[in-house]
């Protein structure tokens, strides 16, 4: 489909879904959104729903002016994928081995290296920038510094909530290694001290949702977040080559005889701010659950744990400002998924992948996402499909 447009304050919602299929709270959000003084244009996601401040499924182009809550608090989460020289008939019949060899590599949920990972040990990981990024945290907010350490050591693991490790079969048969993760404590920690600064600033006090701060251009204030907002996102870019190498090196040890080689990773944010120009204008663009998707992008749209995902190459829809979606996007809450479903239904919906299947990842389960072929088909004028992957192992925190 091309997009719909609906009526803003200030700016026209384009929309990339049928606005009767939006749940109430999200379509007020993006009118709110679309009543700042800052706005230029407002791009709406077929994965679109309800969030903090502003929903996930947006992009909000701006000028002159930043919303903190509209990045999101997982500042630079995002996606990296890599195709290898395995297939289908190189695996084993049991993934389970495998599934757990990764856990042990990559701490999930709330752990961490017991000593920060060398990425120079890492087959491939690219140290450019590595001492530069480090050398800047000194830079940092002063209310953050105290957790270098803690930052150090979660470099390189995965987190919780939908954040997931997979390996995955194309429909050539064909396997890739898939991750999706973000800036983890350290990107939270940045993204709430900044949200409360700026709700604290004078010009946001009549805003229509408080969650809408935002930061304006030659302020002290704004040049402290974009730069701890861009060393956030460089953190997340760090984090999951780290969790890619650790995990092309767990695929080596397990499939030595195969010697499997990888061609080069594919990696996109989908929670960030980018500077990029439209209509003449140079303006921030914040993507909240939404990828870059200019002429010959690659990017990647995952599905859940139990359906499939997308590699895409973006076809540079300006109207969209050369975004796309950054996933199937939840259908319900987390607690109205628990409150739906059981483990037996998430058994029922995860049959032939290998992963957890227990109570504490119910509201993971697929059917608390929307259905991901339909939100593919409703970009066809933003991306087109390079691969259609399947997982068969699943790692979640």
């Amino acid at each position: 489909m091309s997009y719909v447009e609906v009526p803003g304050a200030k700016v026209p919602i384009r929309m990339w879904t049928d606005p009767a299929s939006v749940e109430d709270v999200a379509m007020q959000q993006l009118r709110n959104v679309s009543t700042l003084p800052w706005i230029k244009g407002l791009a709406v996601m077929p994965d679109v729903h309800f969030g903090k401040g502003a929903t996930v499924g947006s992009v909000i182009a701006m000028q002159g002016a930043v919303c903190p809550a509209a990045v999101g608090v997982d500042i630079g989460c995002g996606m990296s994928a890599v195709k290898t020289s395995l297939t289908a008939n190189d695996l084993p019949g049991d993934l389970s081995r495998l599934r757990s060899k990764i856990e042990q590599a990559i701490p999930v949920g709330r752990g961490m290296h017991g000593d920060a990972v060398d990425p120079g040990r890492l087959h491939g990981f690219p140290t450019a920038g590595w001492d530069d990024f480090w050398g800047r945290f000194g830079g940092i907010a002063e209310a953050v510094k105290f957790r270098q350490e803690r930052a150090t050591k979660q470099m390189g693991t995965l987190g919780s909530g939908n954040h997931f490790i997979e390996f995955c079969l194309d429909e050539t048969g064909s396997v890739w290694l898939m991750l999706h993760s973000g800036s983890r404590n350290i990107g939270k920690e940045l993204a709430d001290f900044h949200i409360g600064q700026a709700q604290k600033l004078p010009h946001n006090q009549g805003l229509i949702d408080r969650d809408l701060a935002v930061f304006v251009a030659d302020t002290p204030q704004m040049a402290a977040y974009r730069n701890d907002l861009f060393w956030a996102q460089e953190y997340a870019k760090f984090n999951r080559a780290i969790m890619m190498g650790l995990f092309q090196d767990v695929v080596r040890k397990e499939f030595k005889k195969a010697r499997v080689t990888f061609e080069p990773v594919i990696s996109c944010h989908h929670n960030y701010v980018a500077e990029e120009r439209y209509e003449g204008m140079d303006l921030l663009v914040t993507r909240k659950g939404a990828i870059r998707a200019g002429s010959g992008d690659y990017g990647i749209i995952p599905g859940s744990m139990g359906t499939g995902s997308y590699i895409v190459k973006g076809l540079g829809n300006e109207k969209s400002f050369n975004s796309a979606s950054h996933g199937a996007g939840r259908r319900m809450s987390r607690n109205a998924a628990k409150k739906r479903f059981s483990t037996k239904d998430l058994e029922e919906q995860t049959q032939g992948v290998e992963c957890r299947k227990d109570s504490g990842v119910v509201d993971e389960i697929p059917g608390a996402y929307k259905p991901i072929e339909q939100v593919i088909d409703q970009q066809r004028d933003l991306v087109e499909v390079v691969a259609k992957l399947k997982q068969v192992v699943c790692v979640k925190g």
